[in-house]
């Protein structure tokens, strides 16, 4: 049976080594401890198995991905029935013989794998060279109804579109979950960093407002690459309401479990007072589907 009450979400932040062994043990602890904490829905950062290996070009890189099924679902398929946890676990997907994914699979409260979400916006920018390993997302923006509530799935660059994030608002789900892998280059941080990291969290509690919906964004932290450059991970994961209030934040530097509840008599409260989907104008958003309008 299916649940449309209240639950509690957990997310994980988190540093990364080189060492995808550790890294997915560290993991299996953090969710644990989520676990324990009573997270019934939990979410890991983006790529968490690795360093953020799109800060360069290289084909060896590659052997990195994995199938959907595949060891990383089977192992955390595993514990999600252990621990009777729903868990949104970001992978880098091997679909086929130079087809790459930036996914994330959906794993329901009994380990079975309920789906896959594939990143739909591919940023290409200093040292997130993702455009050369990962294909667009083919399956669309999705709702999971998992055994605790229906959840939507987005990845990383997808938290700046606020289409991505209206189209899966729209499948009736309580909260949003962007599974994130951002930091600063270390020669902007003293200038723009705390921007940075305003302007992230921002444009993701305007989603939660705009669409009456939780958000919730675990982000890594720690450095990763050469001393002299590579990029700081900035942490400060978040889970906020559909008001957009702040109800779990992390600091900028150590790893975090954060938890939440997520209540849908809070969601029908704020869209009931704002009520957008009912005001929206469907007749008159065709120009959306076009790049750009020049006058």
């Amino acid at each position: 049976m299916r649940s449309t009450g209240e639950f509690r979400a957990g997310i994980i932040q988190m540093r990364c080594t080189a060492e995808p062994a550790a890294n997915r043990q560290k993991a299996v602890e953090l969710i644990r401890g989520a676990a324990d904490r009573g997270a019934q829905v939990i979410c890991t950062q983006e790529l968490f198995s690795g360093e953020y290996f799109c800060r360069r070009q290289d084909p060896e890189l590659f052997d990195l991905a994995e199938p959907v099924p595949g060891p990383s679902t089977q192992l955390f398929g595993k514990l999600a029935a252990e621990l009777h946890a729903v868990l949104i676990i970001s992978l880098f997907e091997r679909r086929a013989p130079g087809v790459y994914h930036n996914s994330a699979a959906v794993l329901d409260a009994d380990g079975a794998l309920l789906g896959v979400y594939r990143k739909m916006h591919i940023p290409d920018d200093p040292l997130y060279y993702e455009k050369y390993y990962f294909t667009p997302g083919d399956l669309g923006f999705q709702a999971f109804a998992t055994r605790y509530g229906r959840i939507g799935v987005l990845v990383c660059w997808d938290q700046w579109f606020p289409e991505a994030a209206r189209i899966t608002a729209m499948q009736e789900v309580s909260i949003l979950f962007y599974p994130t892998a951002i930091g600063w280059h270390p020669a902007e941080k003293a200038e723009f960093g705390k921007d940075q990291v305003d302007a992230w969290q921002t444009i993701q509690r305007a989603h939660a407002i705009a669409n009456g919906v939780y958000v919730a964004a675990p982000n890594r932290v720690g450095h990763e690459g050469p001393a002299d450059g590579g990029l700081d991970f900035f942490g400060n994961s978040f889970i906020c309401d559909p008001f957009g209030r702040f109800l779990a934040k992390a600091s900028s530097d150590c790893e975090e479990i954060l938890i939440a509840e997520i209540d849908p008599r809070c969601q029908e409260t704020v869209r009931r007072n704002w009520p957008f989907f009912r005001d929206r104008r469907i007749d008159c958003y065709g120009p959306l589907l076009e790049r750009f309008r020049s006058r």
